[in-house]
């Protein structure tokens, strides 16, 4: 069975976005394949964010920072599903995306933004981390069968809106 290829969409493509991608590539066990891109991309990685990662065992060799421009063109891999994960990037005029993909709202605060000391920044991390993973948590546990376009879709804005409360948990 191909993977589902998952989208995670910021405006910087530095913390949030990679966070996602890492993670549900991790541990997707195959079933998903994860990209992030930015309407804006900063071109790098932030630190924090490798080192929230490198924490939790997950691999950052294969992460940089893109325009979400590589995923609109002729070639690109055709998403299935398309999730925004900050404000921002979710109110802006979106490329055209290949294929039909399934897009929800996952709204998480920045890390990335917070001044403060190294420390602070670390917890910020930890913070959309734990976000990110308990919303594609709930994504992986999804059954196979209910992944009809308009279930998916509520399922994945009922994720976005209230995580902890999707599917009863």
């Amino acid at each position: 069975m191909k993977p589902y290829n998952v989208l995670f969409l910021c405006t910087g493509n530095s913390a949030r976005s990679i966070l996602a991608e890492a993670y549900l590539n991790a541990k997707g066990e195959g079933r998903y394949a994860a990209y992030s891109a930015g309407s804006h991309p900063v071109g790098r990685v932030n630190p924090f964010a490798l080192e929230v990662l490198a924490e939790h065992c997950i691999g950052t060799e294969a992460l940089r920072s893109k325009s979400w421009d590589e995923f609109a063109r002729r070639g690109a891999p055709a998403m299935d599903f398309v999730l925004t994960v900050c404000d921002q990037a979710a109110g802006e005029v979106c490329p055209l995306w290949p294929g039909r993909p399934i897009t929800a709202h996952w709204g998480v605060n920045d890390p990335a933004r917070v001044e403060g000391s190294d420390e602070e920044k670390r917890r910020a991390f930890a913070r959309a981390f734990g976000e990110l993973s308990a919303r594609i948590d709930l994504l992986l546990a999804l059954p196979a069968d209910s992944r009809g376009r308009m279930d998916a879709a509520t399922r994945l804005a009922e994720i976005g809106r209230h995580p902890e409360e999707a599917f009863g948990k």
